[in-house]
């Protein structure tokens, strides 16, 4: 009986219902104020506007250790402000928080760790997390967020600002506007990004990506890409002006560029063509890989002085070569060169076509090389 009784203790506590609830808070105000939250406890926050002229907080946690004094509020000329202090004792009570402002509102939001979510909100937003997801769409004004650790997801928005994480993959999609994503350690893909029409400089319009270990996708570059990535694989379908592109260790694929070319792996492939009327704009290409073929395409009609060097070294299939449809002079090294580490010989190709405007610089180890004339 005694072990009957014992056991019935064990099973009420692990089924017995977890304890918890919500509470809710709204406020007054008028469009264009600001909200800013800080929640030292850490705690997922969703954010949506909608059409009231108030802000409205519904908190939900788990545990019976919650006191609604836990929480302060103010309201000021600012706009309304949230804190949750003494995060030491309240850490594990699972807060979560859905909050409704007026669609035009500033937001400044701090967290100690959790997801936030924001939705249908103009105006300037800023904030952190110190691990969680940023899941952000329908968004207009400017925008500045860290993660220290998660995904970032920006849909359907116009802004302007840059996004960053430390350890966590960024996706952009449908975003009007010059935004910048930044990631420690995961892929960053860019889909159907545009620039501004208002843009007036160049430099505004560009796609800036940095990762320092993860894939590179851009869709489109309508003002130019500059992607950097520490180790992943870079693949840009469509550019205009001009593509840079840095790896430490990944494959590079340009699809089409309407501009000029300056890209770089330690160790991976190269392959990138130029479309458009070659006679307009700067035309240069520069690449090098250290241990990969490199495959260029190049309009037909264009003006180039080609500047070709591939080396391949003894310990190599030394069957390597240089492959050209336009008319430049190839020569092979007779003998080996001993000074560069490993013994090699080098193959070099150069030429000048319709006067040499352009500059073509490619250069590889252990590869071939491709120099093919397009349309």
């Amino acid at each position: 009986m005694r072990k009957f009784i014992i056991i019935l203790m064990v099973l009420g506590v692990l089924f017995s219902p977890v304890i918890g609830g919500t509470f809710e808070k709204e406020f007054s105000v008028t469009p264009g104020k600001k909200l800013t939250v800080d929640v030292q406890t850490g705690g997922s926050l969703e954010i949506r506007g909608w059409e009231k002229s108030s802000v409205k907080f519904i908190v939900s946690y788990r545990g019976s250790r919650f006191e609604e004094g836990m929480l302060d509020f103010y309201q000021d000329d600012e706009g309304v402000r949230m804190e949750v202090t003494n995060g030491e004792y309240y850490n594990n009570i699972g807060l979560n928080f859905e909050i409704q402002v007026p669609s035009k509102f500033d937001l400044d939001i701090n967290t100690m760790g959790g997801s936030i979510m924001i939705s249908g909100v103009e105006g300037v937003i800023t904030g952190q997390t110190m691990g969680g997801s940023l899941l952000l769409d329908n968004l207009k004004g400017k925008l500045k967020m860290t993660t220290m650790g998660g995904e970032i997801v920006l849909k359907e928005a116009e802004v302007d600002g840059n996004l960053k994480t430390m350890g966590g993959e960024v996706l952009f999609e449908d975003v009007v506007g010059d935004i910048e994503g930044t990631s420690m350690g995961g892929a960053v893909t860019f889909r159907n990004v545009k620039i501004k029409d208002s843009t007036s400089r160049a430099k505004e319009g560009v796609v800036k990506i940095s990762t320092m270990g993860g894939e590179i996708k851009v869709d489109n570059a309508p003002l130019g890409a500059d992607v950097h990535t520490m180790g992943g694989e870079i693949r840009v379908k469509n550019a205009k002006v001009f593509v840079k592109a840095r790896t430490m260790g990944g494959e590079i694929t340009i699809e089409q560029v309407d501009g000029w070319i300056d890209a770089t792996t330690m160790g991976g492939e190269i392959t990138a063509v130029m479309v458009g009327d070659a006679s307009k704009g700067k035309r240069d290409v520069d690449l090098s890989s250290k241990g990969g073929d490199i495959d260029l395409t190049l309009p037909a009609g264009i003006s180039a002085d080609f500047d070709i060097r591939l080396d391949y070294t003894k310990n190599s299939s030394q069957d390597y070569k240089i492959h050209s449809d336009f008319d430049i002079q190839i020569e092979e090294a007779k003998e080996w060169d001993y000074l560069r580490g490993n013994p090699r010989k080098t193959i070099s190709g150069k030429g000048k076509i319709k006067g040499g405007q352009h500059r073509i610089r490619i250069n590889t180890i252990n590869g071939d090389i491709w120099i093919r004339k397009g349309k």
